[in-house]
């Protein structure tokens, strides 16, 4: 079984930084493959993580409406598209989602994008999934049991109600999350020791500390 790790917060926090530093001590510390998820609409973790990527794996539903090869399946057509998006680096693989389905998606063109992206996270030990801020996508990709999920927040009290919301989400969507830490970002100097009480009284424990730039 893979464990999964999921980030979650507002967009700007720094998800994807926390996502690509989180990748980063993995494979240094020998714990590959990671399979890293680019579930944000507005994708950039392959910028940070500094690979290209050509294809993302919600083309395919789209695509598989008019452009499936006479003679092969719907399955094996997803399953073929699934691979192809799949980026291969040095201790980890990444795959783009994309946009979300809009309205009138195909529905079973989901259904078996669900399936092997499914499948294809069993190969690997670590998955990180740099999420979308309403965590819409955990949610369609059968992500049901989580790991770990680290809310990113600044060390606000808009922060601390971000934090709030996501753990909402996390219960409204039946998201099922071992452990939900926050990771309070962009910290300029200590940490107030109020804001450590203010997120356990919302049920998180504090995962770390990133300070801000000097």
């Amino acid at each position: 079984m893979s464990f999964q790790i999921a980030m979650a917060g507002k967009g700007g926090t720094g998800k994807t930084t926390v996502a690509t530093l989180v990748i980063r001590y993995l494979v240094e510390n020998g714990l590959k493959p990671v399979l890293a998820v680019d579930a944000d609409a507005n994708s950039n973790l392959n910028e940070m993580l500094g690979v290209r990527v050509q294809k993302v794996v919600g083309e395919a539903r789209e695509e598989m409406k008019t452009q499936v090869p006479t003679g092969m399946t719907k399955e094996t057509y997803m399953e073929m598209k699934v691979q192809e998006a799949l980026v291969e680096s040095d201790g980890f693989d990444l795959i783009v989602m994309g946009r979300p389905e809009g309205p009138g998606c195909y529905c079973y063109a989901n259904t078996l994008l669900c399936k092997y992206l499914d499948i294809l996270q069993k190969n690997y030990p670590y998955v990180v999934v740099d999420n979308e801020a309403g965590l819409e996508h955990i949610s369609r990709l059968n992500q049901q049991d989580v790991d770990l999920m680290l809310v990113v927040m600044d060390p606000t009290k808009r922060g601390l109600l971000t934090a709030e919301r996501v753990r909402d989400l996390i219960q409204e969507l039946k998201i099922r999350v071992k452990q939900l830490r926050g990771i309070v970002n962009r910290c300029p100097g200590e940490l107030d020791p109020n804001l450590e009480q203010e997120l356990e009284s919302r049920g998180l424990d504090l995962g770390g500390v990133i300070p801000a730039d000097q």
